[in-house]
């Protein structure tokens, strides 16, 4: 389930056995995992360490690097909004450079998207099951199509306290797909028009979305299923680091506080086995094309 690396610096170089090792690991549905590897604080950006920066409103604190661009925050003056988007810029970049180090076969591929900052314990929100991070799930956005691009996360755990960030893993994505699929109807034709249309997605909702927003869906409304579904308990420490294509393993996040995770997308295309990615299995056990 992981796959540990030793390293402690973010600009750190890997030899090709490593940069192998972890594409065939993570593309298999395996997590990267850097018990050592923190992400370090400046004095001025401790205070940020707490719930009371984050817009109750928001799931996250998002920063956009593309175009500098933070929200989901509240009562920041507009200097500590400044430290705040420095600090998650600085993740950014420090994330970036550690992907394109150890999967350089994907760095020019890469396509940067949102970095997010989570300072709320997560066992205590409260939310819609859709919503529930703490419920079994593969990632998918519905708002945001992704059309068969691979969603590939690190995360860091920040917490001052010690305090681990423990996920629940589960089955692997095939088996996920044998269980609900059969239980998922086609969309109604030109939904998905009509959806762009009226601005409630950003982008084209291929059949690819369709079905992995119903599968994201009918795992987190399944009771018996999170509570009996093969799974196992992770915990990651503070100033451990680990990198997992979410759209691929089936996770739930159950406890932690102060996590930093920084988003990519990756065509399909760019992976060397692409058989192992969502769209591919899906399409396989669909028998037909879905984006």
């Amino acid at each position: 389930m992981l796959h540990t690396f030793t390293t402690r610096q973010w600009n750190d170089t890997f030899s090709d056995t490593e940069q192998q090792q972890a594409t065939h690991q993570l593309e298999h549905g395996k997590i990267l995992y850097f018990p050592d590897l923190a992400f370090s604080l400046a004095p001025n950006e401790q205070p940020f360490l707490s719930p009371d920066v984050a817009d109750p409103h928001a799931k996250n604190i998002s920063y956009y690097a593309v175009q500098h661009k933070l929200w989901g925050v509240q009562r920041l003056t507009d200097q500590e909004r400044i430290q705040l988007q420095s600090m998650m810029d600085r993740f950014s970049r420090y994330a970036t450079q550690l992907v394109q180090s150890l999967l350089p076969h994907y760095a020019n591929h890469l396509i940067l998207a949102r970095t997010s900052f989570r300072p709320v314990q997560i066992s205590d929100r409260k939310t819609s099951y859709r919503k529930d991070d703490k419920r079994l799930h593969v990632d998918a956005f519905p708002s945001s199509p992704n059309q068969g691009k691979r969603i590939l996360r690190v995360f860091c755990n920040i917490n001052s306290q010690g305090e681990e960030r423990v996920w629940r893993v589960g089955e692997p994505f095939e088996e996920v797909v044998n269980r609900f699929v059969p239980q998922i109807a086609k969309p109604f034709p030109g939904t998905a028009s009509v959806l762009r249309l009226l601005k409630i997605t950003k982008s084209y909702r291929t059949l690819y979305d369709h079905y992995m927003l119903q599968i994201h869906d009918k795992m987190k409304a399944d009771n018996d299923y999170q509570q009996h579904a093969p799974q196992q308990e992770v915990h990651f420490p503070s100033g451990s680091t680990w990198i997992v294509q979410t759209d691929h393993v089936s996770h739930a996040a159950m406890r932690g506080q102060h996590v930093l995770e920084q988003t990519f997308y990756l065509p399909v295309a760019a992976m060397r086995e692409e058989a192992c990615s969502p769209l591919r299995v899906l399409e396989k056990k669909l028998n037909q094309q879905l984006v």
